[in-house]
C-alpha cells in the first residue's frame, strides 16, 4: 500500500513539473486551432504564448503572448509578419532556429534565428514577467521577446537604442500602423507618424520634439518601465527622468502595460488583479496629451486621414468627415474622408453659383494654404472661395482669411482663436456640360458672330440677326428638365422584352455562349440599331422571389454607361422567368485567350488590364450607385470585336442576399479569386473586387490559371499564382512570369510595374490595397508604385 502511494505520488511530481516548470523544451510544438492549449508563464501562469484566434468561427490566428487571466486576453506581445497565420500551422522550438513557426503546408512564416551550430538550443524560459527567452547550452540568452517589442512594453521591459515600438493598424488589425516610438539618433524618445504602406519617415515628430539634448550627457540612452511601474528616460550621465505619474495603484495589486496604441497615443495602463467583474483598462497617463494639435507636420494626413477633423475626448483622437465628406473606407473610421461631389474648375471659369459654403466652427487645417488674404472681412473670405474654383476651403480669423486646396491635412478642433471655416460643397441640381449655362467665352463667341453677320446685306442681316436673336433667347433660357428618377425599369432606355420573344429570339435557348455565377447565356438575335447579335442571360431560381431588388437592379445597371463595361438592352421578369438581355460580344471572354490555344500579345494584354481597372473605377466611384462587383474573373470580362475589356454581370452581385448565397459559408465569388475578408466575417467594401482584380491581372501577365494542377511544391515553379508571383519578383525572376514572351521581355519597366500593382492588390490586409482609382494611375505610370510587401506572408483564406 504504502509502495502505492509512493508510485502516485511521483507521478504527480512529475506531472506538476511537466505543467507548471518554466522550461520550453527542444521539440515542443503548438499547433493553430480553436482548442489549443498555450505556454503559460511559470509559476502563476499570468500570461500565455501561444496562437490567438482572431474571430471566433474563423480559420485565422494571431501568433501572440497576452494576459492570460484577465477576461479580454490582451495582447503584449506579436508576431506581425506572420500575421494572420492560417489554422493548422505549428510554432516548435527548434535546436538550431529557436522558435519556427511554418504553415499547414511546411512552409517557413517566421522564425527567430536563435541558434546555430555555435550555439544550440538547449531551452526557453517563460516567467511572469511576460518575457520569452531562449537560452543555449551555456545558458546565455540567444533571444527573448523583450528585445523584439511590438506595440507594448511591460514592467522590467526597457525600450533601447535600435528598438522601436509600433502601432497597430487598428484595435483588430495587427498590421503594421502609422505610428512609431523609439529613441532617436540624437538622443530623444520621441513618437513620429509613417506613411503606410511604404512606411517612409515623416518628419513629423509628434511628441518629444522640443527635448532636444542641449549637450551629449544628456542624451536619452533607454527608456525603462521599472518592476514598480515607473516609466523613465534614463540619460547618458546616469540622471533619470520620470515620466509616469507620482501616485499610481499598488503594482502587487494591478497587472501594468503601456501601449502606442492605433490612434498614436502611448498610454501606461494597470488592470486590478483581483476583479470582481470586469473593471476593463484604466489608463494612469498618456503621452502626448493632445495628439490632434501636436501633429503638425508638412507632410503625412495628422492625427486623423486626410480631410478628416480629429477632437479631443478623454485624451483620445475621434476623427470626423466634415460635411459633404464621407470615409473612403467605412471599415476604418480614422482613416480618409472623400469628397460626395466634384471637384475642380470647368473651362477655368469661376463657378460661384454651383457651390454652398457650409460654415464649421472652431476648426482648421493649418499648413495648407496656397493664399492669404489680409484685411479681410468674413463675408470676403466666403466669396473670395466660392468665386475660386482652385479654393476648396477657406479659413478665417483675426481679420485674415486663408485659402487651402484638398487634400487636407491636420484638421483638428481648436477653440481657442475664433476660428470659422468655410467648406464648398457643390450643389446637387447644377447644371451639367451639355446644358450649362454657356461662360463668358461662349458669350464673346456669340458677339463676334453677330458682328461678322452685320456686314453682309441689310435682308441678310435681319434674317441673321433676327436667328441670332433667338438663338440667344433659347442658349440664354432653356432648362432641360433634369431626369425625374427611373420609377420602373421598362421607362428608361432598356427594353422590356416577354418571355415568349426571348424564348423566339434564341431559338428555344438553344446556342449556349457560357455558364455564369448567375445563370446560362445564350446567343440570340435580335434586332437593335445596327446589331441583330444579343446575349441573354437565363438567371437561376435564386431570383424568382426577389421582384423589388430585381427591378432596383435593373434600373441601376441601365443607368451605368462606360465603354469597359457591357451594356444592358433589355430585361424580361415575366412569372417566375428572370432574364437580361446584353450586347454580344464577338470575342468571347477573357479566359479563352488566357487559357486556351490562342494568345493574345502583350500589348494587348496590357490594354485589357487597363480597361478593366477602369471599368472597375468607374463601378466603385463614378456610379449614382457604387456597385461591388463579388465576381470578377477572366470568364467575366468579354472582349468586343477590337478586343477592348468589358466588364459583365457587374451588379447582379447585389441581387444576391446573405441567404440566398450559393455556399454554406457565405461566400461569393469564385474559388481562387476570393479576398481573404470574406473568410473572417467582417464588412466587405469595393477593397474585394481588388483583390480579384489582382488575380486577375497577374493572370494577364502569365495567362496561367490560379492553381496550376500539373505542378508540385518544390518543382521550381510554384502551382499557387500569386505565391509563384512572388517569388519571381522577389527573386529577380519575372522573366520566368512572362515565360519568355518576346514582346514582354523588351517591355520589362511595364512587366515589374503590372507585377507590382498585382502584388499590392492581392494583400492580405484589405486596407493595405489601392483603390481601382489608384491602381490605375499606378498602371498608367501617373503614380509611382512603391515596393510591395510579401502577400502571403500573412495570407490565408485564399481557395
Amino acid at each position: 500500500m504504502a509502495s502505492r502511494s509512493s508510485i502516485i505520488i511521483i507521478l504527480l511530481l512529475l506531472y506538476l513539473h511537466s505543467t507548471c516548470s518554466q522550461n520550453v523544451s527542444v521539440g515542443t510544438s503548438l499547433t493553430a486551432a480553436s482548442n489549443s492549449n498555450p505556454w503559460r508563464s511559470y509559476p502563476n501562469r499570468d500570461f500565455a504564448l501561444g496562437f490567438k484566434q482572431l474571430q471566433p468561427n474563423t480559420d485565422l490566428f494571431l501568433l501572440a503572448i497576452w494576459f492570460d487571466k484577465i477576461p479580454d486576453k490582451t495582447t503584449v506581445w506579436y508576431e506581425r509578419n506572420s500575421y494572420p497565420v492560417p489554422r493548422g500551422s505549428m510554432l516548435r522550438l527548434d535546436a538550431t532556429n529557436g522558435l519556427i513557426l511554418q504553415d499547414p503546408r511546411g512552409r517557413l512564416l517566421y522564425n527567430t534565428s536563435g541558434g546555430g551550430p555555435a550555439d544550440q538550443v538547449e531551452h526557453a524560459s517563460f516567467n511572469d514577467t511576460g518575457n520569452f527567452v531562449i537560452r543555449s547550452r551555456d545558458s546565455s540568452i540567444l533571444w527573448e521577446s523583450f528585445r523584439h517589442p511590438a506595440d507594448t512594453i511591460l514592467p522590467t521591459q526597457s525600450i533601447e537604442m535600435g528598438d522601436t515600438l509600433v502601432s497597430r493598424r487598428s484595435e483588430a488589425n495587427f498590421s503594421i500602423g502609422r505610428f512609431y516610438a523609439s529613441i532617436s539618433n540624437d538622443g530623444r524618445f520621441v513618437f513620429n507618424t509613417k506613411t503606410v504602406p511604404s512606411n517612409s519617415d515623416y518628419d513629423d515628430i509628434y511628441y518629444g520634439g522640443g527635448t532636444s539634448p542641449p549637450n551629449a550627457s544628456e542624451a536619452v540612452i533607454r527608456v525603462t518601465f521599472s518592476s514598480g511601474a515607473l516609466i523613465s528616460v534614463v540619460k547618458r550621465n546616469g540622471q533619470d527622468q520620470i515620466l509616469s505619474p507620482p501616485l499610481i495603484p499598488q503594482v502587487s495589486d494591478n497587472y501594468y502595460r503601456a501601449t502606442l496604441d492605433f490612434d498614436g497615443v502611448f498610454t501606461q495602463y494597470y488592470y486590478p488583479k483581483s476583479f470582481g467583474s470586469n473593471p476593463g483598462w484604466q489608463a494612469a497617463r498618456s503621452w502626448p496629451q493632445n495628439i490632434c494639435r501636436n501633429i503638425n507636420g508638412f507632410t503625412g494626413s495628422g492625427a486623423c486621414g486626410y480631410n478628416s477633423v480629429c477632437r479631443l475626448t478623454n485624451q483620445r483622437p475621434v476623427c470626423e468627415c466634415p460635411q459633404g465628406f464621407s470615409l473612403a473606407d467605412p471599415s476604418n473610421p480614422y482613416g480618409n474622408c472623400e469628397p460626395q461631389f466634384v471637384q475642380g474648375c470647368i473651362d477655368g471659369e469661376p463657378q460661384g453659383n454651383d457651390y454652398n459654403m457650409e460654415i464649421i466652427n472652431d476648426v482648421d487645417w493649418p499648413g495648407d494654404d496656397y493664399e492669404r488674404i489680409n484685411p479681410c472681412t468674413e463675408g470676403q473670405c466666403r466669396i473670395a472661395c466660392q468665386e475660386d474654383c482652385f479654393c476648396d476651403v477657406s479659413i478665417y480669423r483675426d481679420n485674415s482669411c486663408w485659402k487651402k486646396k484638398l487634400p487636407l491635412s491636420n484638421g483638428r478642433v481648436d477653440t481657442s482663436q475664433g476660428l470659422k471655416a468655410f467648406i464648398k460643397i457643390r450643389k446637387r441640381d447644377i447644371p451639367t456640360l451639355r446644358n450649362r449655362r454657356p461662360t463668358r467665352r461662349d458669350q464673346q463667341t456669340l458677339i463676334v458672330v453677330i458682328s461678322v453677320l452685320l456686314g453682309s446685306s441689310a435682308f441678310i442681316n435681319c434674317l441673321f440677326i433676327t436667328a441670332a436673336c433667338f438663338l440667344l433667347f433659347f442658349v440664354y433660357n432653356r432648362k432641360l428638365p433634369a431626369p425625374n428618377p427611373v420609377q420602373d425599369p421598362s421607362a428608361s432606355n432598356i427594353r422590356c422584352f416577354t418571355f415568349k420573344e426571348l424564348v423566339q429570339a434564341t431559338d428555344g435557348f438553344k446556342d449556349e455562349l457560357g455558364r455564369g455565377s448567375f445563370g446560362i447565356v445564350y446567343k440570340g438575335s435580335i434586332p437593335i440599331g445596327s446589331q441583330t447579335m444579343a446575349a441573354v442571360k437565363k438567371l437561376d431560381r435564386m431570383f424568382q422571389d426577389s421582384d423589388k431588388e430585381f427591378k432596383t437592379e435593373v434600373k441601376v445597371i441601365g443607368q451605368t454607361h462606360h465603354k469597359n463595361l457591357v451594356s444592358l438592352i433589355g430585361f424580361c421578369e415575366e412569372g417566375p422567368h428572370r432574364l437580361l438581355v446584353y450586347e454580344y460580344m464577338s470575342n468571347g471572354t477573357l479566359a479563352d485567350f488566357l487559357f486556351g490555344d490562342m494568345r493574345l500579345t502583350w500589348s494587348q494584354r496590357t490594354q485589357i488590364a487597363l480597361g478593366i481597372a477602369k471599368g472597375l473605377t468607374y463601378l466603385h466611384e463614378e456610379c449614382s450607385s457604387q456597385i461591388i462587383h463579388c465576381d470578377i474573373k477572366p470568364h467575366n470580362i468579354l472582349l468586343d470585336a477590337y478586343y477592348n475589356a468589358r466588364i459583365s454581370d457587374f451588379g447582379l452581385a447585389k441581387l444576391l442576399t446573405m441567404n440566398q448565397s450559393k455556399t454554406l459559408t457565405n461566400i461569393r465569388g469564385t474559388k481562387g479569386y476570393v479576398a481573404p475578408e470574406w473568410f473572417r466575417n467582417t464588412q466587405i467594401s469595393v477593397k474585394v473586387d481588388v483583390y480579384s482584380f489582382g488575380v486577375v491581372l497577374l493572370q494577364i501577365i502569365s495567362c496561367r490559371k490560379t492553381v496550376e494542377e500539373g505542378l508540385e511544391f518544390g518543382d521550381g515553379e510554384n502551382p499557387i499564382l500569386t505565391d509563384w508571383a512572388w517569388d519571381c519578383f522577389e527573386g529577380g525572376r519575372l522573366d520566368a512570369l512572362v515565360r519568355n514572351e518576346e514582346e514582354a521581355l523588351r517591355d520589362m519597366e511595364m512587366v515589374e510595374r503590372l507585377v507590382m500593382v498585382g502584388l499590392w492588390c492581392v494583400q492580405e490586409d484589405a486596407s493595405l490595397r489601392p483603390s481601382m482609382r489608384k491602381a490605375c494611375q499606378m498602371l498608367e505610370g501617373v503614380v509611382q508604385v512603391p515596393k510591395p510587401f510579401n502577400p502571403y506572408s500573412s495570407t490565408t483564406g485564399r481557395e
